[in-house]
């Protein structure tokens, strides 16, 4: 079972169920005060605007007691997804390096871009080709991807950035970058590969009906990680 983690301000949280439910997979939404349940086989940090977005994007739900047990999952090796809100939480909790803050434009943007996959042999990514393009929607304020140069060399020398924004053509540029994010990233993985945060939106790329499925294969890495 994939456990959705709702925040007061989660509201991507039944795309996701929706998405996961349409990929086959059990999927319930659980409260946060309700803790994880012992069947969370994934988990998946939803986006949204969690207590508003106060202080930083992500900072208050990082400090909700319910995620000692997402960390203490994660540790066992359970696989975690944070997506837009879910990343910004997942970096201010400590389960990804870096930090997601104003988009270079000072403006909210939704758009879709193009992500070229960096790294393919992760569960997250292994249903895709190193290079290949997606293209994902994108909804956030706060996407701009910030880290020191020494950790980001670490993310790069590690392999741990999955995904740059990119053109259609797979050239990362700053012409593509929609939010200024350091080296054009739109992912990366923590300190296992079962753990990972986008800003872009898998959850709304899965569904044929809404024009586009690219997102599916992010979202099977639950099958492939547990």
């Amino acid at each position: 079972m994939i456990s959705i983690l709702q925040f007061g301000g989660s509201n991507c949280d039944r795309d996701a169920e929706r998405a996961l439910e349409h990929l086959g997979m059990d999927a319930e939404r659980v409260w946060y005060e309700d803790g994880l349940p012992e069947n969370a086989d994934g988990i998946l940090l939803p986006g949204g605007f969690s207590y508003g977005d106060y202080l930083r994007a992500g900072a208050m739900a990082a400090r909700a007691p319910v995620m000692d047990e997402v960390r203490a999952r994660a540790e066992a090796s359970v696989p975690v997804l944070g997506v837009c809100n879910g990343a910004q939480i997942g970096c201010e909790s400590g389960l990804t390096p870096g930090a997601f803050t104003t988009n270079a434009s000072a403006r909210f943007q939704c758009e879709r871009v193009h992500l070229r996959v960096e790294n393919a042999d992760t569960p997250w990514t292994r249903a895709y080709d190193e290079g290949e393009v997606l293209s994902i929607p994108i909804a956030h304020g706060e996407g701009r991807f910030e880290i020191d140069e020494a950790a980001y060399d670490r993310l790069v020398e590690e392999d741990r950035v999955l995904f740059r924004y990119c053109d259609a053509d797979g050239e990362v540029t700053d012409a593509a970058n929609p939010n200024g994010s350091r080296g054009n990233v739109a992912g990366v993985l923590g300190e296992r590969d079962t753990v990972a945060v986008l800003m872009p939106h898998p959850e709304r790329a899965t569904l044929p009906d809404l024009g586009g499925t690219d997102g599916q294969g992010i979202l099977r890495g639950f099958e492939d990680g547990a």
